[in-house]
């Protein structure tokens, strides 16, 4: 049985950690969708087919890797796409602490949904999208945390 995960997220821009963890991930799972949540609560910096664009070019010349946007709860987009794991990266404690929450409440709404967590490398332990997001609206240079095809 083919073992595919659904990598969640907004990717408000995706960045070298995401790249790394989905790049990990393949180690474990024979595909992995990137699945990007669109949330109408949720203000973006930029808007959903950007976004999708950068994640598709940035695996273009990965097949085992699938771009996908979507609404709603992850664990009906997993079941949706016949996903049985959900792939996530840890950056430190807090992170875990969250990420635990939501997976014990996804395997209890899912009926046998699993959550995979990867370490995040040290090297990308400080990039998050919302730093990123920071450093650009305040006009600073985020190459090195963002993947070259991110074109601002």
């Amino acid at each position: 049985m083919e073992k595919i995960a659904v990598f969640p997220g907004s990717f408000d821009p995706i960045t070298v950690g995401h790249v790394d963890i989905i790049k990990r991930g393949l180690k474990i799972f024979d595909r992995i969708i990137v699945g990007i949540g669109s949330n109408a609560e949720k203000k973006y910096m930029f808007d959903l087919q950007k976004r999708e664009a950068w994640v598709q070019q940035t695996f273009a010349s990965e097949s085992r890797i699938s771009v996908v946007t979507y609404q709603g709860l992850t664990v009906d987009f997993c079941k949706k796409v016949n996903a049985g794991f959900i792939l996530r990266g840890l950056r430190n404690s807090p992170d875990f602490e969250f990420e635990k929450a939501i997976a014990h409440m996804n395997g209890a709404i899912s009926n046998g949904l699993e959550t995979t967590f990867i370490l995040t490398d040290l090297r990308f332990a400080a990039v998050s999208s919302s730093i990123v997001r920071d450093i650009i609206r305040n006009g600073g240079d985020v190459s090195a945390f963002i993947p070259e095809t991110v074109k601002l």
